[in-house]
């Protein structure tokens, strides 16, 4: 039996993103997003049902401002007092891991989907999924760009409009297009 593009996806493979199940798990993220951001504020003073609902795992006191956009929230991991500011756009086709009290600015992104570089394939939809893993106190600026496959540290700080496409060891601060250390 061959793995279905659902299975290739979660396994880190390539796979077509161009698939009924796939749009589907997109389109359930779609409506929980909608509710969430929808929502009165008053409703909104921790993480949301239709997300807590959507999401893989969260702590406590999480915040999500609106609005919010996630792929399918099924692999987005929270930890404790995250913190994602309006505008916040997760692309999860592979996991994001957030740690506990980490802040993400407005308008950052966080993309696990790297698509092909054949013109023919990409016309397709193939594509592969890296994850992203943010640790414990890390701070996000506004507009930050987190690419595919990308680990930031403990305590590290992106600052704003920087495009992440390496790793940042802990306690380590980034600037720039693409990012490098302070």
């Amino acid at each position: 039996m061959s793995a279905t593009e659902y299975d290739k996806m979660l396994a880190g493979q390539w796979y077509s993103c161009i698939d009924d199940r796939l749009e589907a798990l997109r389109m359930r993220a779609r409506h929980a997003v909608f509710a969430h951001n929808s929502m009165s504020p008053d409703d909104r003073q921790q993480l949301s049902t239709p997300l807590a609902d959507l999401i893989a795992q969260h702590g406590e006191n999480c915040m999500i401002e609106v609005p919010f956009h996630c792929s399918y929230g099924f692999n987005i991991h929270l930890g404790d007092a995250v913190y994602l500011n309006a505008g916040c756009i997760i692309l999860d086709s592979a996991p994001v891991v957030i740690g506990s009290r980490t802040m993400i600015g407005p308008g950052a992104q966080i993309l696990c989907a790297q698509h092909h570089k054949d013109r023919d394939k990409r016309k397709a939809g193939i594509e592969i999924a890296r994850p992203v893993t943010l640790g414990d106190d890390v701070w996000i600026g506004a507009g930050a760009i987190i690419m595919p496959g990308v680990r930031i540290g403990d305590g590290a700080i992106v600052g704003a409009g920087a495009v992440v496409t390496r790793d940042v060891a802990a306690g380590q601060s980034v600037i720039g297009v693409p990012a490098r250390r302070m």
